[in-house]
């Protein structure tokens, strides 16, 4: 299927792959169409997804099962109304239905928005209204189905509610009795053009209200890279993401690039992460290709990896956070895998990677995707020279931009306009790159620290308290110093033996091992011990909610 979309599939050097590679893209591509009925028809049993949940439920599932659901999906959505251009929320945790749901929508031509089953009513109302959504389609539990039913009445674009059970609330219709009564799906005469919108993301912004991300038809075609040339995936490959549906890291671990490759995708469809089941899943499974957060992964290597058979496992990647070193040292030594980092945003595809020809260096990113032109440039424009702070820009012109990179902020041109302008798309992202190319993470621009003189990543500080034993979790801050101007703080949760220890004992300990892990005039100066740390609705930390505590 690759071969559909690239003429060469295995690349020498990075050298070699910045040189030869380019992605041919189809008139009017539908990932959909193009993707899954092309395997539907050219391999029909070929599995397509492993599913199985904490229950012990189990369903494999080929392209011409997918094909079939996903056809009876089409049609029974264009009897209740949902067409071309029409906004559909997707609230479906990890439950199978989110595939043929999806690629359903995609044969519409219809506009798929993957939402977290962690909303509330506000949340849910401002998502209906902000984009206008038509049709929620929902796992039918009762949290979930409440808070849309609450949100209802202030949300007059919804006309459907869907569940794909077990409740099927009055107002809502039953997702598997509508498949089942469905018509014969015909296939419209166009469905989309490469431009059109096909998927939406409310981006959980660690201030402000979520952006809407829009990408265009073509987008799934960014993530051949993602898959084929990052996960390092092949048509055996069994391949495990570990994301809910709602996020964007679902698409890139759990469906576009990953079909493109004919690897098959697993599920494990869990309330609750237990490091034990997941690895037991790895070792029951044989899955052979991992992606996970380094949150993850700091579990994982908690736990004893001797009591699992993890003879499977390949190949690992991580992204979602910066990697500290200390995380891909542990699990190299614990697996003899070594951990390949990614970056990228809602807003794109993978940006900078390691991938398979490249030695990893423990916590830098890796090195730019071919697909995009990337650069650092410093605050005041000037290019960034190597071993130089600067901010991660795409240079990419509006009307010719790369695959996989977003059309717009849906709704909000002036949003727009802010990040990419003048043929650069701002990301927003502080780095550094070696003399070897490779890109090292820093911050967020709003969250570098200035302090006599110096510029001081947030991350580097927290990859150096991470090493500390006592340190679970940490964030990084700048405080207002008169005489410095910031001082750096760090904010850490402490692992339970380390609770009854003499804080001020500890926070010298802390202070002075991150003062031999990295360069001195890094340590916190300050330094506070509390039980959790102020997060987005997707987990990431908001540095911003600390500046404003400490403000007042």
């Amino acid at each position: 299927m690759i071969n559909k979309f690239i003429e060469k599939t295995s690349y020498e050097s990075h050298e070699d792959f910045i040189k030869n590679f380019k992605v041919k893209t189809p008139e009017n591509f539908n990932f959909a169409y193009d993707v899954v009925d092309a395997w539907a028809m050219t391999e029909p049993s070929k599995k397509a997804l492993c599913w199985t949940n904490d229950r012990g439920e189990h369903i494999d599932f080929t392209f011409a099962e997918i094909k079939k659901q996903s056809d009876r999906a089409a049609a029974w959505f264009q009897t209740l109304g949902i067409g071309r251009g029409d906004m559909v929320m997707l609230i479906m945790k990890r439950r199978y239905e989110f595939w043929f749901a999806i690629i359903a929508l995609h044969k519409l031509g219809a506009i798929a928005i993957p939402a977290t089953h962690l909303l509330t009513k506000k949340d849910i109302i401002y998502r209906n209204n902000a984009a206008g959504i038509k049709m929620i389609i929902c796992a039918g539990e009762e949290n979930i189905i409440n808070n849309i039913l609450a949100a209802k009445p202030e949300s007059p674009t919804i006309k459907r509610l869907v569940s794909i059970g077990p409740i099927t609330a009055e107002g809502f219709e039953n997702f598997h009795k509508g498949l089942d009564n469905a018509p014969t799906f015909i296939r419209p005469a166009t469905a989309n053009t490469n431009e059109d919108t096909s998927l939406l993301y409310f981006t959980s912004g660690t201030s402000g209200e979520p952006k809407m991300v829009a990408h265009d038809f073509l987008y799934p075609l960014g993530h051949i890279v993602t898959a084929s040339f990052w996960h390092n995936l092949a048509p055996d490959s069994l391949h495990l993401t570990i994301a809910d549906t709602g996020w964007g890291k679902a698409v890139w671990g759990k469906l576009y690039g990953q079909w493109i490759a004919g690897a098959t995708v697993f599920v494990y469809d869990h309330d609750k992460f237990t490091p034990a089941d997941m690895l037991r899943m790895i070792q029951d499974y044989r899955i052979t290709s991992l992606c996970a957060p380094p949150t993850i992964f700091r579990f994982l290597i908690r736990e004893d990896l001797s009591q699992y058979d993890l003879s499977s496992l390949k190949y690992c990647t991580i992204a979602g956070e910066a990697l500290n070193p200390a995380v891909f040292e542990s699990f190299r030594k614990l697996t003899g895998i070594k951990l390949m980092e990614g970056f990228g945003q809602t807003e794109t595809t993978l940006t900078i990677a390691t991938y398979p020809w490249i030695d990893p260096k423990p916590g830098s990113m890796g090195i730019p995707n071919p697909q995009y032109n990337v650069d650092l440039i410093r605050p005041d424009g000037a290019k960034a020279e190597d071993g130089e702070q600067g901010e991660i820009i795409i240079r990419a012109d509006k009307n010719a931009k790369p695959l996989g990179l977003f059309k717009e902020y849906y709704r909000d041109p002036q949003l727009t306009n802010n990040v990419w302008k003048d043929g650069i798309y701002h990301t927003g992202d502080v780095a550094w790159r070696d003399e070897d190319g490779y890109y090292w993470f820093v911050g967020r621009t709003d969250d570098v620290i200035k302090s006599s003189g110096y510029r001081i990543g947030p991350f580097e500080v927290e990859s150096a308290l991470m090493t500390h034993p006592a340190v679970v979790e940490c964030a990084v801050t700048g405080v207002p110093d008169e005489v410095r101007g910031q001082v750096v703080k760090a904010t850490i949760i402490l692992s339970p033996e380390y609770k009854k220890h003499d804080n001020e004992t500890l926070i010298h300990e802390i202070q002075e091992h991150v003062k031999k892990v990295t360069a001195p005039y890094k340590y916190p100066r300050i330094v506070e011990f509390v039980e959790e740390l102020p997060k987005t609705i997707s987990g990431k930390i908001r540095r911003v909610e600390i500046r404003r505590q400490d403000s007042k």
